[in-house]
């Protein structure tokens, strides 16, 4: 199988790709999307058997549950048995957007999507691509990040191919994601209410929103997960990635040598502190902004591997909240 690429540039173009995509999606099948977090692998949300594929394609295992992607608030509501007011608060405040709001779940979403709990990940994505296959469809889909379990999330379509494009029929190219790291994930199904996953809506946004949130371990097991994301290893490319801080070139030099990592084998993504290019086989600098470098990070990853790197040392982010979701991301992609 080689996947079909769609361009969406011209309104044509995006009207073929929407009636495409809705066409495989109603047969059970399963494309690729853009979405302005990242690309997804998209399947219906209501058909256990569509969703199974995804699995099956990701290589992901059965215990971490997906995400279901909505295009208004009434199909939302469906996916959920109990809709409370913070939902609704939330919703008006950052949806469409980038924020997965955990609720219980409605009895017509499969086992599968929820990984057997009783909780279902829901979220009205931003991208208008996605909004209109939804939408063209008339059921929600079951969408995590269209690359292999455990690495680099794609944020183009071109990283998609690279990854799946021999397991799936469809990729539509949507553009680079404007957001560029998953979605926040907030659990309403505790009080208070708590951040599961963080993202680029961090704890202070929601907190003038609903009031107070908690934040739960950073850590998952095998028990049940409310969210995906969890894992203590994941978003990570092949190289062996590293987060440091350094004062200088020879601070920096000084702790590569501790880890025995050679200069002219690596890469270093840095953000502050710029290193002199000379000794690494490429420097990469992301501007010293939270959104900025969300929006960067995993296409560098992704630039690190292609060039053969061996290892990729990322200057740590500021401990500000709107690092947060990236801090994230960075730990367990060196995990």
């Amino acid at each position: 199988m080689t996947a079909e690429i769609l361009s969406t540039h011209t309104p044509a173009l995006f009207q073929a790709a929407v009636k495409r995509a809705a066409e495989l999606l109603r047969a059970g099948e399963v494309v690729a999307l853009p979405t302005e977090t990242v690309y997804g692998l998209a399947a219906n949300a209501l058909d256990g058997a569509a969703v199974a594929k995804i699995f099956q394609i990701k290589g992901r295992p059965a215990h971490n549950p997906v995400i279901v992607h909505v295009s208004d608030l009434e199909m939302a509501k469906s996916c959920a048995s109990d809709w409370p007011a913070s939902a609704d608060k939330l919703a008006k405040a950052f949806w469409p957007g980038p924020l997965t709001l955990v609720l219980p779940r409605a009895k017509e979403i499969p086992d599968n999507v929820t990984a057997g709990g009783v909780t279902v990940g829901v979220r009205w994505p931003g991208h208008p691509l996605i909004q209109a296959v939804i939408r063209a469809c008339g059921f929600p889909l079951a969408a995590p990040s269209a690359n292999l379990s455990t690495q680099i999330s794609p944020t183009n379509a071109e990283h998609v191919r690279k990854q799946l494009g021999g397991k799936i029929s469809l990729i539509v190219d949507g553009g680079q994601s404007q957001v560029g790291i998953e979605s926040t994930v907030v659990d309403l199904t505790v009080s208070p209410p708590e951040i599961l996953r963080p993202g680029m809506i961090h704890a202070e946004s929601l907190a003038a929103v609903i009031g107070n949130t908690g934040q739960r371990a950073a850590t998952a097991d095998r028990r049940t997960l409310r969210s995906p994301g969890l894992s203590k290893k994941h978003y990570s490319p092949k190289a062996k990635l590293v987060v440091l801080n350094w004062q200088d070139d020879a601070d920096l030099n000084s702790q590569l040598a501790a880890r025995r990592l050679p200069p002219a084998a690596g890469r270093v993504i840095a953000h502050s502190r710029i290193p002199s290019d000379e000794n690494f086989a490429g420097v990469s600098v992301i501007p010293h902004d939270a959104e900025a470098f969300a929006r960067a990070l995993y296409a560098e990853l992704h630039r690190c591997d292609e060039a053969g790197a061996e290892w990729i040392v990322v200057e740590a982010p500021p401990a500000s909240p709107e690092w947060h979701g990236i801090a994230d991301r960075l730990k367990r992609a060196a995990g």
